[in-house]
């Protein structure tokens, strides 16, 4: 593979605590009665298809009383151990071109990223803003190999939920899964790599 494509929750930061703890609360102080493990479920989608799929009444209410709890719960987020590392070998390569193609707006990412200083390692980004439909859809990763100007044929989105998997696999590019968050089962039959640990990305450069 010669141009890496990332998702960013749960594959290069685990945000999965400051997403799902707050929109939990909010589900249960509005009358729903959900258990975390119904609602971590749908982690890593764009949050308002998140709402519209737990079937509240009113998901536009739920997402604004949702987002204004999120930054109660930022403590919670972290870079997985060696991504850091990782990137810095990916981007010393003359032959490899990186993105991100996020469910995120830039604001979100600002707040979440750029504080840890890995957008630095990126050539370029792409947010939730800037397509039409989020994944399992494949537009962000059509549009991160339009601004990388990327073969297809080369290319790898690296991810952690199965909405990744199909959005990959739709767009025509590889599917790796970020197996330091989500263990390989039934749902990632198709994974292309499966990346045990944030090293395991150095072996596939320049594979296909």
């Amino acid at each position: 593979m010669d141009y890496f494509i990332f998702d960013v929750d749960g594959t290069l930061i685990d945000t999965e605590k400051m997403y799902m703890l707050p929109l939990h609360k909010t589900l249960l102080e509005n009358g729903y009665n959900f258990s975390y493990a119904d609602v971590v479920k749908l982690f890593g989608i764009n949050s308002m298809d998140t709402v519209k799929i737990l079937g509240v009444k009113d998901p536009v209410d739920i997402r604004q009383k949702w987002f204004a709890k999120i930054k109660d719960y930022t403590q919670y987020v972290h870079v997985y151990d060696g991504i850091e590392d990782v990137l810095k070998n990916l981007q010393a390569n003359p032959n490899v071109r990186m993105a991100i193609a996020t469910s995120k707006v830039e604001a979100e990412f600002q707040r979440d990223v750029t504080r840890f200083g890995l957008d630095k390692y990126f050539d370029q980004f792409v947010f939730s803003s800037e397509v039409k439909k989020g994944k399992p859809a494949p537009d962000m990763i059509l549009k991160g190999i339009e601004k990388l100007h990327a073969d297809p044929n080369s290319t790898v989105y690296i991810g952690d939920t199965k909405y990744d998997l199909q959005a990959a696999h739709a767009a025509h590019v590889k599917f790796g899964l970020a197996g330091w968050r989500t263990p390989m089962s039934a749902d990632f039959t198709d994974t292309d790599y499966f990346l045990k640990e944030p090293a395991d990305l150095l072996k596939i450069v320049h594979s296909n």
